[in-house]
């Protein structure tokens, strides 16, 4: 299952998956060939449009549904249509994308349609508030919407350390280091209409065993991008990238706005340098999607999708391998 990318006419990557209406829809972003150099910062991911697809069983026919949005039909963005996440609710869907605004500032937009599978409208603001970039959104059982987003180096959660205030001195590769708590994700509510934060942003901390913080340079365990929450048993998992070390790791919490207590490694290194991924339930089990650069033979900016199924352990450990 996890040899085979999804879709192979298109590169794509950090694969945002949920079912709706009882097929599996995947929401990636869209790679393409490009002759900007490999960057720290970046600027070799130069995407300008999403595909929707999806699928009525996991290793079955998967249809791309086309272009569900594009740069151009979005006023205020500049450049690069980074990893979106998609959520429904009230009958509409949305769907949540990164971009770099006219100043080169990455904030979050969203955009709305009638269809799982788009086309998407745009609004013509980002959203009040945001910046950074892998917004992830997560639906409680109550009905209380959540987002997540926030990513290091040239994801700019770095240039954010004061409420409110962008500072350009941090801007490029780099984040806090020595003995002091690592940069942690950013989290808001929504408001009902799935449009504007409904709170204030705040940090989501993730804590060690011994209820510390994470270290700034504790690189193995530390946020630095691609935020995804997903509810198990009544506990709630907050998964990401640590970056540059190139694991997927989560932490387990009782409360969608944390904390957390890192419980392990999901996904060991695969080939290319960055690991976005997504976990959803489909069909009484569960998988991870993620991508990697094997169909492009390993080079960093045109990545693929894949699927991989996960277990749980009795104490609600994620395990890749089926327990006994």
């Amino acid at each position: 299952m996890s040899s085979e990318p999804i879709v192979k006419h298109l590169y794509t990557a950090d694969p945002s998956a949920h079912v709706f209406n009882d097929r599996l829809y995947v929401y990636p972003s869209h790679d393409r060939e490009t002759d900007i150099e490999d960057n720290d910062n970046g600027d070799q991911y130069d995407m300008v449009d999403y595909h929707v697809f999806s699928m009525d069983e996991v290793g079955g026919p998967v249809t791309d549904h086309g272009v569900a949005l594009k740069m151009e039909d979005i006023p205020w963005v500049s450049k690069q249509l980074w990893a979106p996440d998609a959520a429904t609710k009230n009958g509409k869907y949305y769907l949540y994308f990164p971009a770099r605004d006219k100043e080169g500032i990455f904030r979050i937009g969203v955009a709305v349609s009638d269809k799982p599978e788009g086309p998407f409208t745009p609004d013509p603001e980002p959203i009040s508030g945001s910046y950074s970039i892998d917004p992830a959104t997560f639906v409680d059982d109550d009905g209380q919407a959540y987002l997540y987003f926030g990513g290091l180096w040239g994801g700019q959660l770095q240039c954010w350390q004061e409420p409110g205030k962008f500072e350009a001195k941090w801007a490029g590769p780099q984040e806090p280091s020595g003995p002091v708590k690592a940069l942690f994700p950013r989290v808001a509510k929504l408001t009902d209409d799935m449009r504007s934060l409904a709170s204030e942003v705040t940090e989501l901390h993730i804590l060690d065993e011994s209820g510390e913080a994470i270290a700034a340079d504790d690189h193995d365990r530390r946020f630095f991008e691609a935020a995804w929450m997903h509810k198990y048993n009544g506990k709630y998992y907050f998964s990401y990238s640590t970056g540059d070390t190139h694991y997927l790791v989560y932490a387990i919490g009782d409360s969608p706005l944390g904390p957390f207590t890192y419980g392990g490694r999901i996904l060991e290194p695969v080939l290319g340098w960055t690991t976005h991924h997504s976990i959803v339930e489909f069909k009484g089990k569960w998988y991870l999607f993620h991508h990697d650069t094997t169909l492009s033979g390993g080079k960093n900016h045109l990545r693929c999708v894949k699927i991989k199924e996960i277990f749980y352990d009795k104490d609600g450990k994620i395990t890749m391998e089926k327990p006994e």
